[in-house]
């Protein structure tokens, strides 16, 4: 029988704006967190095919948007390391492609890290001035700064393309699919 425990959180049923864009957000991350949790050097380094993408290589990416969301485009902050040392002009797939050399504890505990500072970040935001505030870090080409609920929604987006890349990808490790993720999924 199926251990139906580890569904996702589900957003409020009935909630309001924010806290339904947070419950979704959570929701996906908690995906990623299945799809890599429980999983050695090798399973976070196994390929599908062709493709060059990893979990490791997806979760260091991803470590990086949580960064480029609330630090850099909500109110301007540097990125800080390691990002802020990568050339990526010369480089461009830095995160993807360092993320094979690391070990699995080192880049979940990055990400569980970096996701905690945005909770903290999306949290003083939404309490300060709402879904409707401008991010003071981010200028689109038509002059105008986003408002805070479209880069939530961007981040929304970027974690669900990558969960059907999680899916893939944790699939082709050990077989485990859906919602059949093990208990060893890192604490978000």
């Amino acid at each position: 029988m199926r251990d139906v425990s580890f569904i996702p959180t589900e957003p409020p049923t009935a909630g309001d704006e924010a806290a339904t864009l947070v419950g979704e957000l959570e929701r996906v991350r908690r995906v990623i967190s299945w799809k890599c949790g429980g999983l050695d050097a090798a399973g976070m380094r196994a390929r599908v095919g062709s493709s060059t993408m990893t979990l490791a290589g997806l979760l260091k990416h991803l470590t990086l948007v949580e960064a480029d969301v609330f630090r850099r485009r909500l109110d301007g902050s540097p990125l800080g390391p390691p990002w802020d040392g990568v050339d990526w002009a010369g480089d461009r797939d830095w995160e993807w492609r360092t993320a094979t050399t690391e070990e699995p504890d080192a880049l979940r505990a990055a990400w569980r890290e970096a996701v905690a500072e945005s909770r903290a970040r999306l949290a003083r935001a939404l309490a300060e001035g709402g879904l409707d505030q401008r991010c003071r870090g981010i200028v689109t080409d038509e002059g105008e700064s986003p408002m805070l609920r479209r880069v939530v929604v961007d981040l929304i987006e970027e974690y669900a393309r990558h969960a059907g890349h999680a899916d893939l990808l944790r699939e082709a490790v050990d077989g485990v699919t859906g919602e059949d993720a093990p208990r060893e999924g890192i604490d978000v």
